[in-house]
């Protein structure tokens, strides 16, 4: 479990957040987050959160946001603020680390499933974009379902996908969250 003043690090997207509320902080009303952008770091995929707005405030360094298609340069000082159902990704649009704070509204398990992704690119288990094979994906994806989707194809489409997929990738011995110390419980049963 997260608590405020955690830090998780993306090492494939360049990214690293740390924590300065969390759902349980919040009664779940938010989630409260810094995150730092490598040059050229970038959010994993275009997302849409179907039902948690999320309120960016930069606070250093040049973001390049992408929001229903329309590109949004920020820099210092700028908000964006990206409603419930609107498809979004941003990247570090400038030569040095960016800053910004984000609020995610409500929690829901925004926090488990940025654990499970940047824990599995930790771990070396996504590929180049920091997607997860997509087995395990479908197992995640169908958990988070309500915190996270793809913005194509439809909602609907998805749900039968991953109805389809995340039993095989159950099967398979994926779980819908992962952390390091899962790496680290399995080094020593081998060991």
């Amino acid at each position: 479990m997260l608590h405020a003043g955690d830090t998780i690090e993306n090492p494939v997207t360049g990214e690293r957040i740390v924590f300065r509320a969390t759902s349980v902080e919040t009664n779940g009303e938010a989630v409260v987050i810094e995150c730092f952008v490598r040059p050229s770091g970038f959010v994993a995929k275009a997302h849409v959160h179907p039902f948690q707005s999320e309120r960016f405030e930069i606070l250093d360094g040049s973001l390049m946001f992408k929001v229903d298609g329309q590109e949004l340069p920020t820099g210092p000082g700028d908000v964006v603020l990206v409603p419930a159902g609107r498809k979004h990704q941003f990247w570090n649009a400038g030569e040095c680390e960016a800053h910004f704070r984000c609020e995610i509204r409500p929690a829901l398990e925004f926090e488990q499933l940025i654990e499970t992704m940047f824990s599995l690119a930790a771990d070396g288990k996504t590929n180049g974009k920091g997607m997860p094979n997509p087995l395990r994906l479908a197992v995640i994806a169908r958990r988070h379902f309500d915190t996270v989707r793809l913005p194509f194809p439809p909602a609907w489409v998805q749900w039968i996908g991953l109805a389809l997929g995340a039993p095989l990738g159950r099967l398979a011995g994926f779980r819908p969250t992962y952390t390091s110390e899962d790496r680290t419980r399995r080094e020593v049963v081998t060991a």
